[in-house]
Parts: structure tokens; sequence; C-alpha cells
């Protein structure tokens, strides 16, 4: 997910130096939305993940 994230990034970055607007604030915000969900992700992971048996 942070791959995609990444990809939409740099997408947004391209989209934004050659003129396109409204293609790089779309891109900016897919990026977005799945950076904010990786983290998520990877918060939940981390709390629910590994269980140590007792």
């Amino acid at each position: 997910m942070l791959y995609w994230a990444a990809v939409f990034f740099i997408v947004a970055l391209i989209s934004a130096v050659l003129g396109f607007s409204g293609l790089a604030s779309g891109a900016a915000g897919i990026a977005k939305i799945l950076f904010f969900v990786f983290l998520v992700l990877g918060a939940l992971s981390l709390v629910f993940g590994r269980r140590v048996p007792a």
C-alpha cells in the first residue's frame, strides 16, 4: 500500500510540474488517503499482530 501511495505522489509531482493541476490534486488526494490507510493498518498490525503465549 505504501508503494501505491508513493506512485500516486510521484504522478502528482510530475503532473504538477507539467501544469495539470486537476490531475495533480486528484493524485495527491489519492496518495494522502492511501498513506493514512497504510498508517492505520500498520498501527493495527503492531497492536494486534503477534501474541506471546502465556
